[in-house]
């Protein structure tokens, strides 16, 4: 089995021997190096590979956000994963606007490290429920978006049902399962929402679909 590369990015270097120390027996992760900021990290990630990057936010030279804008738009082959100490919706929004496929605090525990970090490298997102609840209150309280799209027109009764589910924070996988259809037909569901309502993100398609109340 092949492990999963973990390239650990922190200022700290207290907290990075202690992530490093968390995982270093766990069998199926291979903790590939170290960055103590996002220069650092963008360069390790040409010379090593990784397949996940944890990236601290608040960081010298280069922070967590601007390095995850950087990855996607220099293409990496790397997938993100913020871990972080702030908890404002401010600094979740834009890891997820900015390409973060997960979003954990650093009070979490190891096991559910663990849980993102495969989660993560199957392809899915993780944001447990905390983090969740901030995404959807943030949401809710903000007021109605300028450019209103009329989406529930355009959506098929099917769309409608996988729409809600991604509301509620499910990843493909998990949509099938519920749905009893396979992951590509979710997906391709998923694919039709995006262009229909005309969004870059599952951000941003949450975020119009309870501004619409089409859930």
């Amino acid at each position: 089995m092949n492990k999963i590369k973990l390239l650990i990015t922190d200022d700290h270097q207290v907290i990075r021997r202690g992530i490093a120390t968390l995982l270093e027996d766990e069998l199926d992760i291979n903790i590939v190096g170290e960055a103590s900021d996002g220069i650092e990290a963008l360069e390790k990630i040409k010379n090593l590979v990784p397949d996940i990057i944890l990236l601290d936010i608040s960081m010298p030279k280069m922070g967590g956000i601007e390095t995850a804008q950087m990855i996607i738009k220099n293409k990496l082959n790397v997938k993100i994963i913020i871990f972080s100490m702030h908890n404002s919706e401010d600094y979740i929004l834009k890891s997820i606007e900015s390409g973060a496929s997960g979003y954990v605090l650093k009070d979490t525990t190891k096991e559910e490290l663990l849980f993102a970090i495969k989660k993560v490298h199957e392809g899915e997102k993780y944001f447990n429920t905390k983090i969740s609840e901030i995404i959807i209150n943030s949401i809710s309280n903000k007021s109605k978006i300028s450019t209103i799209l009329k989406i529930d027109k355009k959506l098929t009764k099917s769309e409608k049902v996988v729409l809600k589910q991604i509301v509620n924070g499910l990843s493909s996988r998990e949509i099938a399962e519920k749905l009893t259809l396979s992951v590509r037909t979710v997906d391709n569901h998923r694919a039709h929402i995006m262009k229909k309502s005309g969004v870059k993100n599952t951000a941003e398609l949450v975020k119009i679909a309870l501004n619409e109340n089409l859930v």
